[in-house]
């Protein structure tokens, strides 16, 4: 059985779906797992016969008919993963998401409490409750996935979260009616951990926003509450085969630092963009490729210094001018070649899969 993981370098959109589905299509059976953040993902994939989705709530294989496992690190978010749900069958996809019991569940507390948050910080969230879940986790006011199958204590909790809130004018009746048909439906499946690990012939860990992003990497405050590097994975008792993800150029959405920002650049605009103007997260922000700080990401995570890695450099035919900066200087390679080898040896990558659209066209370096 193989092992791979997927994980973004900058502080996402790199494209993490996009190369998940791609070594979703080179195994036979794999197992999707997402094992960092949860909900807030919205990851783009798109199948060569037109095929595609944003995902949410269910791993990027999906589409092409391969299970997910929503591990117990990972935020679960009732309503959405039914509305997404109801989504994927209108495209003719009958997925199964296996979630793990001890999985946190997000209510509509959490995503009113981080919008009202976000609106005084201005740190950057996606307004969808994932942060203000694992502050309440960890201020022991629990509710986990396995809750929802006693209902008389969801009850009980989401009134202990009301409180916990101060929140006096809210009916959780719709909440508890959405947790009720959540543990109905044949697509999902609870879980103690891994489900039928020897089923599958390759385990694919699917990243949550990127290593800039990582609560202990990242520039604090602007950062999500989760371990978006290997730190979960190695955990959780595996050494999978990495593919880190990069664009060609940084970007960013809202608040928060990033590099070169004030360096003219032509980089182009990507017509398949999901999300450039977010209401929580502010505007889609882009920049030429800062070597250091890529190389920073990266060596910060203590776990990814004893893997195999590979590196995977996305979104190449937005790329006016091969330019980047290095140790402050903006620097322009001659040819897409020579700029895919430099950021191959500035991160001491094994292999470097260079692409525009789509990955399986992609060229190994």
């Amino acid at each position: 059985m193989k092992c791979q993981a997927v994980i973004g370098c900058g502080f996402g959109d790199e494209g993490k779906g996009k190369v998940v589905s791609w070594l979703c299509s080179l195994s036979s059976n794999p197992l999707v797992v997402r094992f960092s953040g949860g909900h807030q993902a919205g990851h783009h994939v798109m199948l060569e016969n037109g095929l595609d989705h944003v995902f949410s709530n269910f791993g990027s294989g999906t589409l092409q008919g391969f299970n997910t496992y929503w591990s117990s690190y990972c935020t679960v978010d009732p309503v959405g993963i039914l509305n997404e749900l109801s989504v994927l069958n209108s495209k003719g996809i009958s997925p199964t998401l296996y979630i793990d019991l001890r999985c946190p569940i997000t209510t509509p507390y959490e995503k009113m409490r981080n919008k009202i948050l976000n609106h005084d910080t201005q740190h950057g969230s996606c307004g969808v409750g994932v942060g203000q879940t694992f502050q309440r986790e960890e201020d022991h006011f629990s509710l986990l996935f396995e809750d929802l199958y006693y209902p008389s204590v969801l009850k009980i909790k989401l009134e202990m979260l009301k409180q916990y809130y101060k929140y006096t004018n809210d009916d959780a009746e719709e909440f508890l009616s959405t947790c009720k048909e959540l543990v109905d439906t044949a697509a999902i499946r609870p879980t103690s951990g891994f489900p039928h690990v020897s089923y599958y012939d390759n385990i694919i860990f699917e990243g949550s926003q990127g290593l800039l992003l990582d609560q202990s990497i990242g520039f604090f405050p602007h950062v999500t509450r989760a371990n978006t590097g290997l730190k979960n994975i190695v955990e959780m008792g595996f050494n999978p085969e990495v593919f880190l993800v990069t664009r060609a150029y940084q970007t960013r959405h809202g608040n928060g630092p990033m590099t070169n920002e004030e360096i003219k650049h032509e980089i182009k605009r990507n017509t398949y963009e999901q999300n450039f103007d977010n209401t929580y997260q502010g505007k889609f922000r882009s920049a030429l490729l800062d070597l250091d700080v890529l190389r920073y990401a990266i060596n910060k995570d203590v776990n990814l210094t004893f893997s195999s890695r590979h590196l995977v450099v996305t979104c190449l035919d937005l790329m006016s001018t091969y330019s980047y900066t290095e140790k402050g200087k903006v620097k322009i390679d001659t040819d897409i070649i020579q700029f895919v080898k430099t950021i191959k040896y500035a991160v001491l990558a094994n292999k470097v899969y260079a692409s525009t659209e789509p990955l399986e066209r992609a060229y190994v370096i």
